[in-house]
Order: structure tokens, then C-alpha cells, then sequence
């Protein structure tokens, strides 16, 4: 019999204790690992003794001495941008005493005695099929709660909503939370505000209800307007004159301490990526002015992912615009000047790692690249370097329709925006570009590959984005990056005549292997359990990555010699002879499968009249609407601005049609698919 040693024991003994907490229930306090507690704490919550971690927002906000909290629920940062304007906002223009506050970090049962002087602002993101995003579902369990009787009556609130139109879900989760924050008895000041990405107007709508919001609240909180705004820092910045770049101790982008010591430590999530190796890359267009990337990452036993599920990559931008990024603002000539970065208020989170330079924090950590936004253009007003640049600047930042002509449509970065004003730098407190440019975000991709077939490795599909624009183009920050990353372990030359370039070894070269630092997001977007249910799957271009995945699984489970459903899969491309994706890939799925699956295409480009996949799925009608009869799910993936719209509404025609439904009808059944899981997308803007 093997002997179990002592550190056997402490792993049972702890699994033992995570049961115990797991089994008390989902709203309990737990007590927190040393590794939460350490992610926590840097994120502004203070350690109590031991491990203990404050979670009571009530006491939370006596301690601290705050009167207003600002939630956010985001997926992808924006909304955490939103309440950090706010905060800053509300402080500087009526002194308000502000916590920022991710909904993870807290729990709920005190939400019964919030303070009636105080007020909470809710900023949340809708995610999926109008579900809240993953550091809010707690929040949203709470407040549905069935087995107590929750009474909200002294919580005030401020809400604002992101969108996006183009989804059947429309800010759902904002308005759910309205609906039922408000059946609990907590007053909402102000109108509920929405804001809309797929119509382009996300940031105006921001901030046209801002501006309406203050006034309201400033009413009902009875809060006085100071007379003059000064720019009052969140961090304190300082140049360290000891320490040297090849300092151990110094971030140079390693995202997490113990990535900065050479380790790689469990569990690996959006707060700690895990470092992956590519092991291969491939071209899948046959065009030279444009690329699909097929990729291969190995995982190892380190991340578990479901077929269906999304990989997040973390990219780093492109050294051009790091050059110039730092040009603007006066920083290229010290770039590698080690800076230490401390919050002025204990309570607001340095968005990155601490000590590190100009050149590692613009390159791996800010989000240079973004959309500018006119509030932060209006804040620069102050530090323009003369008073040319300064009027240009306050027209910009106070005139909504010249700022969409001179720096949305023209699809402006910051430091773009700023070039087209004056070529002079500009003295901006390092500080207020923190507060200014959130923090480079992770970008999703759908997994292409089977989870069943290769538990260990990641297929990814992605096309590199590149928008041409008068005089120039604008790149997709990570597809780019992922380019350079395949060129550069292909020994290929670089064919790009915009010059971008990317330091691809990674920080102190700790990625010179071909690997980046990635993670997993579970999705909904699921092969049935059952796998001798018929399924439908809609992905035309990059679209067909996880539909790749799906057929890979149903193929070993039929080799397996499990019954496997029929798999009707419409995929759409410009030419079959440029961007047909896996097309060798499918003759031999057909081998594999017979009968049972079903390829149907549509090439936009090769005829007189443009062909989409929406018509090969009305050519199908009968097909379609039978297997719809014998319970089969439809996918859509790919753009949700035109085709999943489309293909909603062939769908639509198709039930009609073949049913004799009006169009109201059909439209039930399509609703009463969604609500049942028989009508998933997997779509983007």
C-alpha cells in the first residue's frame, strides 16, 4: 500500500474544508486562499487579519468613509472604463468621496441596510443571450433569490446600460436588474440609461445621460457643483532613480508576480493568464492582400476547455504606435525609466503591475489603440502645448458633430487625434493617461477544434482585421500581432507596408518559444448532449470556427461507433478557390461521416449575382423545417450586424412558409426556440 505523506493530507484536508463552503451555501462569506486574497487585495480591498478579506460593502464603505459606490459589471472592460470616468467625475465636480467596486469582490446580504445618505451607481454590460457577465452573476443570483424575502427600501441607485442592438437581447441585463431592484424597493434616480455599440453611438449615448444624471442626482443627494474643476490625479507616478530596467523586481508586461518570477501558478483565468506555446501556424486564404490564420495551441493538461468554448488572447500592441504613443506625450527619449505607480486613494486599484516602465506599460498594459473618447479629449484641453492646440482640443471635446468628423469616422487612436492637432508633445501627467487609456483587454476567439479529440491542444481560426482608411490602415491589434507571431515561426519575410512590428519574444523574452499568454471563457454555445439529435450550424467565413469543432467531435464519436444526428453545416466565402476554409478538411468529414453530414455553400464573388448563406438555407426549406420538426438546434456564428439578421429571417420565412404560420407566427417559434436552447448564436459586431 502506498504511504500517503503529510502534504497528501493537507491537500485532503483543504479539499475537505472547500466542500464544507461550497456545501454552506453560495452566499456565505468564504475564507479566502492566500492566492485570492493576494488577487483581491491588489484590486484596492484591504486584508483583515490572516487571510480575511472585507466583502461587506455596507461596512466597507464606513470604513473608507465613501458615500457613493459605483459597480460595474464588464466582459471586456468598457464598463469598468465607464464607472472610473464617473468616479472621477463625481469627485471632482462635487466632492463626492467615491469607491469603485467589481460586484465579484462583495457579497449582497447587507444590501438591506444601505445607508440612505449614500448612493450606488450601477454600470453593467449585457453578455451572450442577454445574461449578465461572468463578475456579476453573483449579484444577479442574489437579487433573484426566492427563499428569503429581500427588502431594498434605503438602496439608491444610478443605471446605465451597454448594448448592443443588433442582439435580440438589448441591454437586458440592465433592464433586469432595474426591473427587480425596483419590485425589491430601491429607488432609481434619474431615467435608466442604455447605450448602444451596435449602432456606433455607445459613447455618445454615455455620455449624453451622464450629463442628465448629475443634475438628477445632484438634486436628490442634495450635492453642491464646485465652481472651478482642477485636475486632481488618481495615482501618484514617480520616476525611480535606483531602480534599472534589468531589475528583477521591475514589470516589463508580465501580467501577474509570478509571472515576473518565472513561475506559472493554478487557477489561470482573466486575472492570470496561462503562458501557452504555439505549436503551429498556417495561412488558410489563398490571396496575398489578405490573411486567415489557423493556429495551434498547446495547453497541455493546464487549461480545460469544452468544445464550443472561447480562448482569450493577450495581445501586445504594435511597436509603431508604442513609438507613437510615447512621441506625443514627450516620453520617447525615456521610455525604459522605471516608474513606480501608487493610488492616491487606497481604495482605487492601480490598473497594472507596479514597478515598471513608459515602454512596458504603453506596449503591454494600456489600450493605446482604442477609440478616443471626447471626455478624456476635453481633459487634455488643460495640458495642450500652446493655445492653438488648447482651443482645438475644447472644440473637439465640447462639439459632438465635429468631433464624430475629425476623430470617429476618421477612426483616430489617441495619440492619431493628437498628431492632427499638433506635432509639438504634449506635458500630460502620466497619471491622467491611466486614468484616460483603460487597460489592454483580452480578445476572444472561438475554439476550432474538439475537445473530445484534442483535450490538450487549442485550434483557433481567426482573420486579421486591417480597414483601409485615406492615407493609411487601421490594424486589428491582436490578429496582427497573432500575423507576426506566425511569420516570425515560419521564418517568413514580413510583407507589411505599414511597418508594424511586434516584440514577439515578449517581455525580458520569456515568449521567444512562440508562446503568448492566453485563457479559457466557457460559452453556451453547445453541442446538444444528446448526439443523435440533428443539429444546423450557419457560419460563413472565420463564422465556421467552431462549427470545425463540432464536426471533428460528432466524427470521433461516430467512429466510436456512437449514432451521430444529421449535421447540416452553410458555410459562405468570397471564391472557393481563395477563402474557403478546411475545404480538403470537409471531403474527409464527408468520408467519415456519409449521410449524415451535410456541406452547403455559397461564394459571394464567383457569379453575376452575389450569393449568400441565407439563400442556400432557403434553397433547403424543406430539409430545414424537417429537421426543426425533429428537434434540431440551429447555430449562427459569425457577423451580427448583417448575417445573423438574415438568416433570422429566412429562418423566419422558412417556418412561415413550410408551416402555414403567419409571419408573427413563425416569429413565436423562433422565440420559443431561443428559450429553449434550440436557437444559439455565437456573434459579434
Amino acid at each position: 500500500m502506498t504511504e500517503i505523506s503529510s502534504t497528501d493530507w493537507v491537500v485532503v484536508g483543504f479539499t475537505l474544508l472547500l466542500s464544507f463552503v461550497y456545501l454552506k451555501g453560495a452566499f456565505k462569506a468564504p475564507t479566502i486562499p492566500p492566492y485570492v486574497a493576494g488577487i483581491i487585495h491588489a484590486n484596492g480591498l484591504p486584508k483583515k487579519s490572516g487571510s480575511q478579506v472585507t466583502r461587506d460593502i455596507v461596512e466597507r464603505l464606513k470604513v473608507t468613509g465613501k458615500n457613493c459606490v459605483l459597480f460595474y459589471g464588464t466582459q471586456t472592460g468598457t464598463a469598468e472604463d465607464y464607472v472610473a470616468r464617473l468616479a472621477k467625475e463625481g469627485s471632482q465636480r462635487f466632492g463626492l468621496k467615491t469607491l469603485i467596486a467589481d460586484l465579484a469582490d462583495y457579497d449582497f446580504e447587507c444590501f438591506e441596510s444601505f445607508p440612505e445618505d449614500k448612493f450606488a451607481i450601477f454600470v453593467m454590460a449585457t453578455y451572450g443571450e442577454g445574461e449578465p457577465t461572468d463578475n456579476a452573476i453573483g449579484f444577479f443570483n442574489y437579487i433573484n433569490r426566492e427563499d428569503i424575502a429581500l427588502k431594498l427600501s434605503s438602496l439608491r441607485y444610478v443605471a446605465f446600460g451597454l448594448g448592443n442592438s443588433m442582439y435580440e437581447h438589448y441591454n437586458a441585463t440592465i433592464r433586469n436588474m432595474d426591473t427587480k431592484l425596483t419590485q425589491l424597493g430601491a429607488q432609481r434616480i434619474g431615467s435608466l440609461g442604455t447605450g448602444d455599440d451596435g449602432a456606433g453611438t455607445l459613447e455618445e449615448d454615455f455620455l449624453a445621460w451622464r450629463e442628465d444624471m448629475w443634475a438628477t442626482v445632484a438634486k436628490a443627494m442634495n450635492l453642491d457643483e464646485r465652481d472651478e474643476l482642477v485636475y486632481e490625479p488618481l495615482y501618484s507616478v514617480t520616476e525611480d532613480r535606483v531602480l534599472s530596467l534589468q531589475h528583477e523586481s521591475v514589470y516589463l508586461g508580465e501580467p501577474t508576480e509570478a509571472h515576473l518570477n518565472g513561475s506559472q501558478k493554478r487557477p489561470f483565468s482573466a486575472h492570470n493568464p496561462y503562458i501557452a506555446t504555439i505549436t503551429e501556424s498556417r495561412e488558410l486564404f489563398a490571396v496575398k492582400d489578405r490573411h486567415c490564420l489557423h493556429l495551434e495551441i498547446q495547453v497541455n493538461s493546464e487549461l480545460s476547455y469544452h468544445t464550443g468554448d472561447h480562448i482569450a488572447i493577450w495581445p501586445t500592441n504594435a511597436g509603431r504606435e508604442v513609438d507613437r504613443f510615447l512621441s506625443v506625450f514627450g516620453l520617447l527619449r525615456k521610455r525604459d525609466q522605471v516608474i513606480n505607480i501608487e493610488s492616491v486613494d487606497a481604495t482605487a486599484k492601480v490598473p497594472f503591475p507596479t514597478p515598471t516602465t513608459y515602454d512596458a506599460a504603453v506596449s503591454y498594459y494600456m489600450e493605446i489603440c482604442a477609440p478616443v473618447s471626447r471626455q478624456f479629449i476635453a481633459s487634455l484641453a488643460q495640458f495642450a502645448p500652446d493655445e492653438v492646440s488648447k482651443k482645438e482640443l475644447v472644440r473637439l471635446g465640447n462639439n459632438k458633430e465635429y468631433f464624430r468628423k475629425k476623430v470617429t469616422e476618421q477612426r483616430y487612436n489617441i495619440a492619431q487625434t493628437l498628431q492632427t492637432i499638433s506635432q509639438k508633445a504634449f506635458s500630460v501627467p502620466f497619471s491622467l493617461l491611466i486614468e484616460g487609456v483603460h487597460r489592454l483587454q483580452p480578445r476572444y476567439y472561438s475554439i476550432s477544434s474538439s475537445s473530445l479529440v484534442q483535450k490538450d491542444r487549442i485550434s483557433i481560426t481567426a482573420v486579421v482585421e486591417s480597414l483601409a482608411m485615406p492615407g493609411y490602415t487601421v490594424k486589428g491589434v491582436t490578429t496582427n500581432y497573432l500575423l507576426a507571431l506566425k511569420q516570425r515561426q515560419n521564418n517568413e519575410p514580413t510583407h507589411d507596408p505599414y511597418c508594424l512590428t511586434y516584440t514577439t519574444g515578449g517581455p525580458r523574452q520569456k515568449y521567444i518559444n512562440h508562446q503568448i499568454p492566453v485563457h479559457i471563457r466557457h460559452s453556451h454555445f453547445k453541442l446538444p448532449a444528446d448526439a443523435s439529435r440533428p443539429i444546423i450550424m450557419i457560419g460563413p467565413g472565420s463564422g465556421v470556427a467552431p462549427f470545425r469543432g463540432f464536426i471533428q467531435e460528432r466524427a470521433a464519436l461516430a467512429a466510436r461507433g456512437e449514432k451521430v444526428g444529421i449535421s447540416l453545416l452553410f458555410f459562405g466565402c468570397r471564391n472557393r478557390n481563395e477563402d474557403f476554409l478546411y475545404k480538403e478538411e470537409w471531403k474527409v468529414f464527408e468520408e467519415k461521416l456519409g449521410a449524415t453530414f451535410k456541406l452547403f455553400t455559397a461564394f459571394s464573388r464567383e457569379g453575376k449575382a452575389k450569393v449568400y448563406v441565407q439563400h442556400r438555407l432557403l434553397e433547403q426549406s424543406v430539409l430545414v423545417n424537417q429537421l426543426l420538426r425533429q428537434g434540431a438546434i440551429i447555430y449562427i456564428c459569425g457577423d451580427a450586424a448583417n448575417m445573423a439578421r438574415a438568416v433570422h429571417k429566412t429562418l423566419g420565412e422558412i417556418i412561415a412558409n413550410q408551416r402555414g404560420l403567419t409571419t408573427e407566427q413563425a416569429e413565436e417559434v423562433i422565440k420559443e426556440l431561443r428559450q429553449n436552447g434550440g436557437y444559439q448564436e455565437d456573434v459579434w459586431q
